[in-house]
């Protein structure tokens, strides 16, 4: 799923993703070191992969964007 990095902390890798719908979802240091990424700037388009659903929805995997 493609989304939009919202807020990023480089301190504890951790921030949001804006969903293509506005919906915002955060994501945890865990999340951002699967995908391997060493820094996120807001705006960027990402690549997201979550688990659960509704209220338990979480995201587990964050990597940029590439066509």
């Amino acid at each position: 799923m493609q989304a939009t990095a919202f807020t990023y902390s480089p301190e504890t890798r951790a921030g949001s993703v804006l969903l293509d719908d506005g919906t915002p979802l955060p994501f945890d240091a865990a999340a951002f070191d699967a995908g391997g990424l060493r820094l996120l700037r807001p705006g960027q388009r990402v690549r997201i992969e979550t688990e659960g659903q509704g209220a338990d929805r979480r995201v587990v995997l964050v990597t940029l964007q590439t066509f």
